[in-house]
């Protein structure tokens, strides 16, 4: 595990698969801890008996491995384990509070390739985990404070599988659509990306009346991600164009997220969506005081779009984790990231693929207008966005030559765009961001920072 001594990123542990920290011995060691962790925080079990927690998985083959570790280690606490097997993670969090459980898990690592895995938290309300909670989690691990809790004979923990856990979530993400109205005449294109929704979305779509054309639902534990899903939407792209579909859905690996495809191939972002969903809700008076959470990477074009309508945007660093929390401290209701995490707080606790895409088709259905001309309610400012592999991460302010660059960039935007540079929580990438008037001088600049950044710290 190293010396580093912290296991959890932005969301959740994540890594290699059998590699540290994502092995059978750490999973088992996290599963020992927050079993710990949850007891002590409700010493009285909902309900009758032992405490429970919920262990789902996306499709990948490393899933098997540490859902076994994992639960080895909550077992071992006393703790009993509902198994849901393949589910997405908003899936997880509905089931966490559906079955009362004390807590939530799922083992996945969202868009990343195969090869990589990783455990997220939810706690028994459907919420991620604040930063008290990781840290209490992490603190168990490594110290080994609890190496002497044993529970014996009939006070260890058993294991049930839950066998209609797709079933409730199905039901559940129908109730996020107005009852009484259907999909029926719409085509619709879903790339499940071989992962956690390729049960899901479609049967959700079926049921609700829609004619569906399903992409990548064959998962074999080792294609999640690859070469589809939301990472690569030109592929949804592609079909909604071949198929002449109304709208095309494509999910990443975990289903917690969403990428749209208009009815002429282009692809609709998270920040479409925000712009198309928050400006109905403030028509219809349903917008939590008229004000939208984004993040900093989000366009500009928004903020000016929902200020037309009378609303605001209010920015948090990037994470949905946070985005959330910024909704649950000012009680607000709608909230997402460009990326395609959106959380719609009326209907579920965390960001939902399928259930921000509902909202996109109720609009649709309820307008009857296409989504290529409810998509022009916001116009962007020409934004580029650069990933570079990088080495190492450190402080920004002590590459001198890349902060000098920045510098002068923004003096020749003067005021009318800006730069962001952010390392990503997840993978060894700096991620770059900038907007201005221009496309073409913007794209030279992003080459220019993103070539410096290269020189400095980038991968060979």
């Amino acid at each position: 595990m190293g010396n580093a001594k912290k296991l959890f990123g932005t969301d959740g542990v994540r890594g290699v698969a059998n590699v540290e920290p994502v092995t059978s011995e750490t999973a088992l060691k996290l599963g020992r801890a927050a079993a710990h962790v949850f007891k002590s925080r409700a010493p009285v079990a909902k309900g009758h008996g032992r405490h429970k927690i919920v262990v789902g998985k996306d499709t990948r083959l490393s899933g098997y491995m540490l859902e076994n570790a994992v639960s080895a280690g909550i077992l071992s606490m006393g703790v009993d384990v509902l198994l849901i097997g393949p589910l997405p993670t908003p899936g997880v969090a509905y089931t966490t509070r559906s079955l009362r459980a004390d807590a939530g898990i799922v083992l996945t690592a969202s868009h990343n390739p195969y090869e990589d895995n990783g455990i997220k938290f939810f706690r028994d309300d459907g919420y991620k985990l604040d930063d008290a909670i990781e840290k209490q989690i992490e603190d168990l691990v490594f110290s080994g404070e609890i190496e002497k809790v044993r529970p014996t004979a009939d006070a260890i923990g058993k294991a049930v599988r839950i066998d209609d856990a797709l079933g409730r979530y199905v039901e559940f993400v129908k109730a996020a659509f107005p009852k009484g109205m259907t999909l029926e005449g719409l085509h619709i294109v879903v790339d499940a990306g071989n992962g956690a929704t390729y049960k899901s979305t479609p049967c959700v779509l079926q049921e609700l009346g829609a004619r569906v054309a399903v992409l990548n639902n064959r998962p074999d534990g080792t294609n999640i991600n690859k070469d589809c899903g939301s990472t690569y939407p030109e592929v949804v792209c592609q079909a909604v164009r071949k198929h002449g579909a109304d709208i095309g859905i494509s999910h990443d690996g975990d289903g917690d997220r969403v990428q749209l495809c208009d009815e002429t191939g282009n692809l609709v972002d998270g920040d479409d969506v925000l712009a198309i969903t928050a400006l109905d809700w403030i028509g219809r008076g349903t917008l939590k005081k008229n004000t939208l959470v984004a993040t900093i990477m989000s366009n500009l074009g928004l903020d000016h779009a929902i200020r037309q309508a009378g609303g605001q945007v209010v920015r948090t660093q990037v994470g949905d984790r946070y985005v959330i929390e910024r909704m649950l401290q000012d009680d607000l209701n709608v909230g997402g990231e460009q990326s395609g995490h959106m959380i719609f707080r009326d209907f579920t606790t965390t960001g939902d693929g399928i259930v921000s895409a509902l909202q996109v088709l109720r609009i649709m259905m309820d307008t009857g207008k296409p989504l290529s001309e409810l998509r022009k309610v916001c116009t962007k400012f020409p934004q580029v966005v650069v990933n570079v592999r990088v080495k190492e991460k450190p402080a920004w302010e002590t590459l001198a030559d890349v902060m000098k660059l920045v510098k002068d960039i923004e003096a020749k935007l003067n005021g009318q765009g800006r730069v962001l540079l952010r390392y990503s929580g997840t993978e060894p990438k700096a991620r770059l961001l900038i907007e201005g008037p221009d496309a073409g001088q913007i794209k030279s600049f992003a080459d220019e920072i993103a070539g410096m950044i290269r020189k400095q710290i980038g991968t060979p």
